[in-house]
């Protein structure tokens, strides 16, 4: 029996579908902040100074995070918040150090010590670098064996970026877009070799130098990057920073910094929501 061309066409069509074989989903295509809101707590375990993080005993400082992140989610239903913890482990300091770089890491037992506290909960982990006299790419191989997990993400943090002659705390300092397109294909080659979900990379700032050449930063797929609008002040300072900072020079997510202590009074989250772009990162220290 002979089909009309139109039948025909379409059974062609049909077997040409079911021949071809559905495309493989990547794993970085599981995107994180297309998605989810971050809600972090701060700081350095070993010292009360750095942020929240350092302020109360692990236990009660996760318990504090779970209700403020609770907060979140009851102000914005609609997208979903994903609680982390940032822990600064590379720290400026006023001294050489050993080789020069006038920066502190912090040992690979005490990183393992607050990973462990954000799997309890199911939480990420974000690794934040104060460079001092280092380099992205120096620092990225220090905490690559915890940069191959899949729940642990990079913050850089441009502020103590010193130039040669420079001491960190003298002056506040800046990070080129280079040094931000280094640690994007870094990140990138990690996702690759190990088959992971997307990275996430926060760019800390609160001046237009601590971020040069913001236009040049190279976005890859593989990374999602959030520059946060760092810097304490009252609400209406911190919304002028933002304007300036992140929504005129956007580069992909913006999220933003709310100092417990120094904050008066603190932004509330309907305040942020307002911010455009509306911050996908929230960091409490």
């Amino acid at each position: 029996m002979r089909v009309p061309a139109l039948f025909g066409g379409l059974l062609a069509c049909l077997a040409a579908a079911a021949s071809t074989p559905p495309v493989e989903r990547r794993p970085w295509d599981r995107s994180l902040l297309s998605e989810h809101r971050i809600v972090t707590y701060y700081g350095n375990p070993r010292s009360a100074r750095m942020g929240i993080l350092g302020q109360l005993p692990p236990g009660p400082m996760t318990d504090a995070l779970a209700k403020e992140a609770a907060r979140w989610q009851k102000a914005d239903p609609n997208v979903r918040v994903w609680p982390g913890l940032e822990l600064v482990t590379v720290v400026a300091s006023g001294r050489p150090e050993f080789d020069g770089r006038y920066r502190k890491r912090v040992s690979y037992k005490l990183i393992q010590e607050v990973r462990s506290w954000a799997r309890k909960r199911g939480w990420v982990l974000v690794l934040d670098v104060q460079l001092g006299r280092s380099t992205v790419a120096r620092e990225i191989e220090y905490l690559r064996p915890f940069l191959e997990k899949s729940d642990v993400h990079l913050a850089i943090d441009p502020e103590f970026h010193m130039r040669k002659g420079i001491k960190p705390g003298q002056f506040i300092g800046g990070s080129d877009a280079e040094d931000v397109n280094v640690a994007i294909i870094k990140l990138a080659e990690i996702v690759e070799k190990k088959h992971l979900p997307g990275k996430l990379l926060l760019v800390h700032r609160f001046t237009d130098d601590m971020l040069k050449r913001y236009s040049k930063i190279r976005l890859d797929p593989r990374v999602e990057v959030a520059v946060v609008m760092d810097g304490f002040g009252d609400p209406l300072s911190k919304r002028h920073y933002y304007r300036r900072e992140i929504s005129r020079q956007r580069v992909q997510y913006g999220g933003i910094k709310l100092f417990y202590k120094n904050d008066k009074p603190l932004m509330t989250t309907r305040d942020v929501l307002t911010l455009d772009p509306v911050p996908r990162v929230i960091i409490y220290q």
